[in-house]
């Protein structure tokens, strides 16, 4: 399910998301639909749209949580634990093979409600594929068949030669040349699409820019983020 919900700072949007909804903030994945910094005319404010674990597009969402990998972990066994893991991994290994290709799948870090599975073949460039979606496609029908062994709660994270920070990294330097190029032209500029987690991840890079401001434009999962100079009416 979906709700959006506007507040002063994004912290306070999410605030008043988990008193609503009742959830841990663990439990959805936030999007940034626009931020509108305060001015002598208007108010400033946020608005998010929330996504609950249990709906498709938080699935998808969860291709890009590139972030948390960039933090330090605890080393996992690479070896599955349990039933659940056995068969988790099986099932990305058979999909990947009946692709045609090779590939060693392992256990790459283990947190509450949270898997990492790294992914090691000659063929990496093609298991992500062009911007990432066909590591996203695979992301999804892992989290997909996590579900239907009884383990909704669990966020599946598949990743390859890092491409996952990488992707970030990248995106990173998009929102801030885009932002350059904006309050030179003074004129809009639109991204290409991308999943909720790399607009929120425009959104919040470019939130602190004074003179620049974002929202996402779009139907779907994937939207397009709109880089706007505040001087436009």
């Amino acid at each position: 399910m979906t709700y959006e919900f506007e507040g002063k700072t994004e912290k306070e949007a999410i605030e008043m998301a988990v008193n609503e909804l009742g959830l841990e903030r663990d439990q959805f994945d936030v999007e940034i639909l626009e931020t509108q910094k305060n001015s002598i005319f208007k108010k400033g404010y946020v608005k998010i749209r929330v996504h609950t674990l249990d709906d498709n597009e938080g699935n998808a969402s969860w291709a890009g949580s590139a972030s948390e990998e960039k933090h330090s972990r605890l080393v996992a066994d690479p070896l599955p634990q349990g039933e659940f893991e056995q068969k988790l991994i099986e099932f990305i290994q058979n999909v990947i093979e009946k692709m045609g290709y090779d590939v060693k799948v392992e256990v790459s870090y283990r947190e509450e409600r949270k898997l990492g599975i790294r992914l090691d073949s000659s063929y990496s460039s093609i298991l992500i594929g062009r911007k990432g979606k066909n590591l996203d496609a695979l992301q999804l029908l892992a989290n997909i068949y996590a579900g239907r062994l009884g383990h909704e709660e669990v966020r599946v994270i598949l990743d390859t030669e890092n491409y996952r920070i990488r992707r970030e990294e990248t995106l990173v330097r998009l929102a801030y040349t885009t932002a350059d190029k904006v309050r030179l032209s003074h004129n809009s500029i639109l991204l290409e699409p991308m999943n909720p987690f790399e607009r929120r991840l425009i959104h919040t890079t470019l939130n602190d820019i004074p003179d620049v401001e974002t929202k996402s434009e779009g139907e779907g999962v994937f939207k397009q983020v709109r880089v706007l100079y505040k001087g436009i009416r």
